[in-house]
């Protein structure tokens, strides 16, 4: 059979297309702000994870402007041999600073830090313990790892414990989980984990992609919001939300961070972040230390997004955060309702199976600190007459 036969049969993306339903790979023709401009059509963002609303930030632009004069376009080279700049080492030692960990690695984008972090750490004889609903960064690096992958139902804790308690005698284990779970808007009750890990002798990572600068009184994200920084082992977080930039970080203790620093493949094998990355990312988080008030209307519009739309009547989820998904069901509805949004200029992010389980087709929609309530109460008489157009209220 030839090789790319399964190419040619793949025709879903092309019907969605050609009937005006395909919602994916849109481009932008302008910055990433409240409000951009897609295909001729000036709509409202709500699909981002700009959360802080920091890709315009003027110390922001300006420190990425400042980097390439000074170290140009990119290090042409990887970390472990001429990709180190003095900017990576500055970088680190703000993050674990920030993040209260002995120390901290950079890696050229998120993915890479979850792919690269678990497939060094999890060895022959080892178990990776992974929620249904992390992220597939996770589920790649599981994979790639020597060792075992297990799964557990999202937030089941009874479940959580029945894996950690049939493991092998004598694994290791490491427990990985989203902290903030970016499709739903949800929380992992890493309270309880924290107590699981503890009992069963696991090691416990968190991917706070979308939590970093946005829970937790300082900004430190989901172990700082339920008090439990001290019992997490590590860090993952990414710079393509809100630190307004590309890269992503695992933080922990010295000697692990040195361990992952010298087999993460993902990072020994690929260029480093360029300057301007690098560079924008510690201006963001000199905004995230100084600026908490971005942070504080940030959840201003969150709680009035989550109380509008559940008066609408809209499925939201066990959503508490920024993120709230509009819980649709039927793949074809919610396709529907994207398109009339986009039509009456509102953008959004229709996730559909197996990104979401079947016969759980969402709207994601995402909010940030520098959203207007004039553009909100816009957003909603949208959502209110999509809604009813769609019967889904």
């Amino acid at each position: 059979m030839d090789l790319f036969a399964k190419c040619e049969a793949f025709v879903e993306a092309r019907q969605a297309k050609a009937l005006g339903y395909y919602p994916y790979f849109k481009p932008v023709a302008t910055a990433e702000d409240t409000e951009v401009v897609i295909e001729g059509r000036r709509v409202l963002m709500l699909g981002s994870n700009n959360y802080l609303g920091l890709t315009t930030h003027p110390k922001v632009v300006k420190a990425a402007i400042e980097a390439v004069k000074k170290y140009g376009t990119s290090s042409c080279g990887s970390r472990f041999l001429n990709g180190t700049l003095t900017l990576h080492r500055e970088l680190e030692e703000r993050l674990a600073a920030f993040l209260k960990r002995e120390a901290a690695l950079v890696f050229s984008t998120g993915f890479q830090t979850n792919l690269g972090t678990i497939s060094a750490l999890v060895g022959k004889g080892d178990v990776v313990i992974c929620d249904k609903w992390d992220h597939a960064s996770i589920f790649d690096g599981a994979r790639l790892a020597y060792g075992e992958m297990r799964r557990f139902r999202h937030n089941d804790m009874d479940d959580l414990e029945r894996v950690l308690r049939d493991c092998p005698e004598g694994a290791g284990k490491l427990i990985v989980v989203d902290g903030l779970f970016s499709m739903e808007g949800d929380l992992a009750p890493l309270p309880r984990i924290v107590e699981l890990a503890q009992k069963y002798g696991a090691r416990l990572m968190v991917d706070d992609a979308h939590a970093l600068g946005v829970l937790g009184e300082h900004g430190r994200g989901t172990a700082e919001h339920f008090g439990v920084e001290d019992k997490v082992d590590l860090i993952m977080g990414t710079f393509s939300k809100s630190f307004a930039s590309l890269g992503g970080v695992i933080a922990g203790d010295a000697y692990v961070i040195e361990y992952i620093q010298h087999h993460a493949r993902s990072m020994i094998f690929s260029a480093s972040m360029p300057p301007a990355a690098v560079a924008a990312v510690l201006a963001a988080l000199d905004v995230i230390e100084t600026e908490p008030e971005r942070r504080k209307q940030l959840w201003k519009n969150t709680r009035k997004m989550l109380k509008g739309l559940k008066e609408l009547g809209f499925d939201t989820g066990r959503s508490e955060t920024p993120v709230i998904p509009i819980v649709v069901g039927d793949m074809m509805k919610a396709l529907e309702m994207w398109r009339k949004l986009f039509e009456n200029g509102v953008y959004v992010n229709v996730v559909l199976p197996p990104a979401v389980p079947q016969g759980r087709a969402l709207l994601r929609t995402s909010y940030m600190a520098t959203h207007t309530d004039k553009q909100l109460d816009f957003a909603l008489d949208v959502f209110e007459k999509v809604g009813k157009e769609c019967g889904l209220i």
